[in-house]
């Protein structure tokens, strides 16, 4: 639920702070005084774009802050608000709230921050989805479009379509892939033959040298030593005969040495010389260590002089790789993987298109079959949708209006970038389906249904999008709703019966309109008004809340201009008495 929001900046408003209830709140206030800067500031902070013709003249920024709170939502809408705050680091404030706040520069630049962590605007979008349904004026116009008819349709559906919707998306991506790379391997079989020829090369010139990872290092290393060979051998047997005696006995080493210096002290009746003893046999250890490797050393020095030869042309037969394929041999081992792998998908022989074709087919199946599924569920909640929200047309005083809801086959076109035969048609495979959705609307008894867009006036306009919502209720994960002159264009009956709805609407939702009927306003919970002060120096707007009596004055103002009278306050009172007993028939009603 929304709990409070501040706005600094923003049009007309300077500065100004409201709370939020449960139930419905209804915003009113003189043209021209800022009520639907409340409604473009839930807009930013749902992520919408930022526009700096918005801020205030004079201003630097424009920032909204709202509170919102998270325990009493549906459980699908607190997981994804979870995620979006576990992800992005966002603290909850004190009272278990979490602040949103969005800032729009006079040069255009904006600033998100979630729960005092600076985040992008689409996080914040991410965050409010669940949580936040704003209807502005200009969502009546996308009322119109097909794919908004198509979400309201499946949002109505439910999950009837949306488990099968999910099904049709991973089969069309399984059958787009496949169906791309057969496309390309036809298209370009040339060409791909050639570059499989040219891997095809490459990996034999490479398989016929048989690299070993880190091969060319130790190579370099081998042919160091063996261009000192000599000096090495020397300095080599010199150190072991030093150690271990010439091998024609004619010199004596230092395992002589030390064996005899220990004797002498072992035979020593002197403790302090007999105590030294085992340290020398100590040394001895260490010396017939040094002397064994010595010798092993000497054993594995090449003797054969063409050895130093026959590395230097190993060595020359991996350069040969590095200077075609990689800058040393590991990297040579890793391009010829990827060469395997890449020559493995250009296989344009006959055998490997038809295995690909029989797979596009398979995969086409899939898709179609599941397609049909989605089109069939969405026709039976398509019949479901249209009684109901006829039902509510006929209470929004619109007669016998009737709402039809087609769902036709989507047609590809001549060029159509996934087309696919369902039932003999040629459908366009699209992310939503192979079906296209029209409302349409029939304003009386006999009349012929048309478009919305051809049929429906503002008001009608309005009504229809007020229907859809009270009917799409029980499926809406959004708390908190709200509606920027849903009641626009009406009037009368038709203005007590959308003020009725949104009092229903209001026991399951957060519900906040912005209005200019003292019919609807009547049924608030709650009600604001944003006030309009002209001091010479500029206008300046403010909300408050007002109290039982201030409504009657500002209902009276909204009838026609009468808030200083008694007749305007008595015509006032008659409507506030009016919606108490409706409120308390539903709610008998329901109970």
């Amino acid at each position: 639920m929304l709990t409070e929001i501040r706005i600094d900046g923003l049009g007309v408003i300077s500065t100004a702070t409201a709370q939020f209830h449960e139930g419905l709140t209804c915003v009113t206030g003189e043209t021209g005084a800022g009520k639907t800067m409340v409604v473009t500031g839930l807009h930013l902070l749902g992520g919408a774009r930022a526009d700096a013709g918005r801020v205030r003249q004079g201003a630097q920024r424009a920032v909204v802050e709202g509170r919102f709170t998270v325990e009493d939502v549906h459980d699908s809408a607190r997981d994804e608000v979870e995620k979006v705050l576990e992800s992005s680091g966002a603290q909850r404030d004190d009272d278990d709230s979490v602040i949103a706040v969005r800032t729009v520069g006079s040069d255009g630049r904006s600033r998100a921050h979630l729960g005092g962590r600076s985040v992008p605007a689409a996080v914040l979008s991410d965050f409010t989805a669940p949580l936040l349904t704003v209807h502005g004026q200009n969502d009546q116009l996308r009322l119109q479009r097909p794919d908004q008819q198509l979400q309201a349709l499946d949002r109505f559906a439910g999950d009837a379509v949306a488990g099968l919707l999910r099904k049709y998306q991973l089969a069309r991506r399984t059958w787009l892939q496949a169906r791309a790379e057969l496309l390309e391997r036809t298209a370009r079989s040339r060409e791909l033959a050639l570059e499989a020829d040219r891997l095809q090369h490459s990996l034999n010139e490479i398989d016929t040298v048989a690299p070993e990872p880190g091969e060319d290092e130790r190579i370099v290393a081998e042919v160091l030593r063996l261009g000192d060979l000599d000096s090495l051998r020397e300095a080599a047997g010199a150190a072991h005969a030093a150690l271990a005696g010439s091998s024609d006995g004619e010199g004596a080493g230092a395992l002589d040495a030390l064996g005899g210096a220990r004797a002498r002290l072992e035979s020593s009746d002197d403790p302090a010389l007999t105590a030294l003893a085992p340290r020398l046999g100590e040394a001895i250890a260490v010396v017939v260590d040094v002397t064994t490797e010595l010798s092993s050393y000497l054993s594995d020095l090449p003797s054969d002089p063409a050895a130093l030869d026959s590395l230097l042309t190993r060595q020359a037969e991996l350069k040969s790789l590095t200077r075609k394929y990689a800058p040393d041999i590991d990297a040579v081992i890793a391009w010829a993987d990827e060469a395997r792998t890449r020559l493995a998908s250009l296989d344009v022989s006959e055998e490997a298109l038809a295995a690909l074709a029989a797979e596009v087919e398979t995969a086409a199946v899939q898709v179609r079959e599941t397609a049909k599924k989605l089109t069939t569920a969405r026709r039976k909640a398509a019949r479901k949708l249209a009684t109901a929200v006829s039902a509510e047309l006929s209470g929004l005083a619109m007669g016998r209006a009737k709402l039809e809801v087609e769902v036709r086959p989507l047609a590809a076109s001549a060029q159509d970038s996934a087309p696919i035969t369902v039932e003999g048609a040629e459908l366009h495979a699209g992310a939503s389906g192979v079906d296209e959705v029209e409302f349409r609307l029939s304003a009386h008894s006999g009349a012929q249904s048309l478009p919305l867009s051809r049929s429906a006036s503002g008001g009608e306009l309005s009504r229809v999008m007020l229907a859809l919502e009270v009917v799409l209720a029980a499926s809406e994960y959004g708390s908190t709703m709200v509606f920027d002159e849903v009641d626009a264009g009406v009037g009368g009956r038709a203005a007590v019966e959308i003020g009725r709805r949104l009092a229903r609407l209001a026991r399951t939702h957060q519900v906040i309109v912005v209005t200019h009927l003292p019919q609807v306003a009547a049924f608030a919970d709650t009600h604001l008004v944003v006030d309009k002060v002209d001091d010479g120096k500029g206008v300046n707007s403010g909300v408050r809340a007002l109290t039982t009596d201030e409504r009657v004055v500002e209902l009276a103002r909204m009838l026609a201009g009468l808030d200083d009278t008694e007749t305007g306050r008595a015509h006032a009172e008659e409507l506030l008495a009016t919606a108490r007993a409706e409120k308390a028939d539903t709610a008998s009603a329901a109970g």
